[in-house]
């Protein structure tokens, strides 16, 4: 996706330098910025749920791995439990 945005000179002038010092282009930089922020941002929001809303989480991403074709019937899942 390729997207247009206005940079302050200053902040463009230290991605230059950066780039050249890390041999890479301003679009990297810029990328890896980004993805750190985001990376960071989610890591703070996880620190702010409780308990019981990261056992949530825990199980909402686990049931998103599930395989869905599989079928387990009820006398399965009682066996299981006890």
């Amino acid at each position: 996706m390729r997207k247009n945005i206005d940079i302050d000179e200053k902040v463009l002038t230290k991605l230059k330098l950066l780039s050249a010092f890390e041999e890479t282009s301003v679009k990297a930089i810029m990328e890896k910025a980004v993805s750190f922020y985001v990376e960071y941002k989610e890591k703070e929001r996880l620190k702010a749920l409780s308990d019981e809303e990261k056992e949530d989480l825990g199980l909402l991403l686990l049931m998103q791995q599930s395989d869905r074709t599989q079928v387990v019937s009820r006398e399965e899942v009682m066996d299981n439990l006890n």
